[in-house]
């Protein structure tokens, strides 16, 4: 590729990248914070939001796209995976406490799913249109369903390239034992595993999996996405969702 293209290219998703933001990249903060915290201390009702936890600090919202979709976000201001406070020490782990929260897409399911067919993201800020951190609780799609049972064995204890691609894109797997994340932490095991990605974090979306490996061991396969502009990849990890959740029908 000229240098002239690849410049173009790379102007181009930035630009889209800036547009995308326009339309107040503030939206849902403004009601998890004037809305759903202030309504919780007032009334004890956490409404607009599903949920409002203010010792761990932390609401879930029904999100306006999708039959099945919830977002968890922080109640203090962290913008996302690139801000350092999602690896200060003390830090609420987001991600167990939406992986605890998923029942709420199973009622909007309108029943129980198994473990594999629910999954959180978090979008790379290339990626994504709001700059308050939110995790996205939702189904799995069901190719990515798939495709990570077919190849779950190829999945070990440390960061490396899953065999296939997941919608079309290159993804990094790692295996994670436990019924919930109460003893890992995603952003951490992505910053302690590879740590040119703790000063990168900005460049990566992370995609947990509910798993039952082949030994029976209930667990995660956690992905990493890189982005990468030249090949479309905007490092969105919420791609790899399904918010009309085709597996509960």
């Amino acid at each position: 590729m000229s240098l002239l293209p690849r410049f173009m290219v790379i102007a181009l998703f930035g630009l889209s990248h800036i547009a995308a933001h326009a339309a107040d990249p503030s939206a849902i903060w403004h009601i998890d914070h004037d809305k759903c915290v202030p309504h919780m201390q007032e009334a004890h009702d956490p409404s607009p939001c599903a949920t409002v936890d203010l010792n761990d600090g932390y609401v879930i919202l029904k999100d306006r796209d999708g039959a099945t979709q919830y977002l968890l976000m922080p109640t203090a201001r962290i913008s996302g995976i690139e801000d350092p406070a999602v690896l200060a020490p003390g830090v609420t782990n987001f991600w167990d406490r939406a992986w605890r929260a998923r029942t709420l897409t199973e009622d909007r399911a309108g029943k129980p799913l198994p473990r594999d067919a629910l999954s959180l993201a978090i979008n790379s800020p290339y990626g994504r249109t709001q700059d308050q951190l939110h995790i996205h609780i939702d189904c799995v799609r069901p190719d990515v369903r798939e495709a990570l049972g077919a190849h779950r064995d190829s999945v070990g204890p440390r960061w490396a390239a899953f065999p296939v691609t997941l919608a079309g894109q290159p993804w990094r797997a790692i295996r994670v034992d436990g019924e919930n994340f109460a003893a890992v932490d995603p952003f951490q095991l992505l910053a302690k595993g590879d740590p040119p990605a703790a000063a990168d974090m900005e460049k990566h979306t992370l995609v947990a999996v509910g798993m039952t490996w082949s030994d029976g061991v209930p667990g995660f396969v956690v992905l990493d996405g890189t982005l990468d502009l030249l090949a479309g990849d905007r490092a969105s990890g919420e791609i790899l969702q399904d918010h009309d959740c085709a597996l509960a029908r």
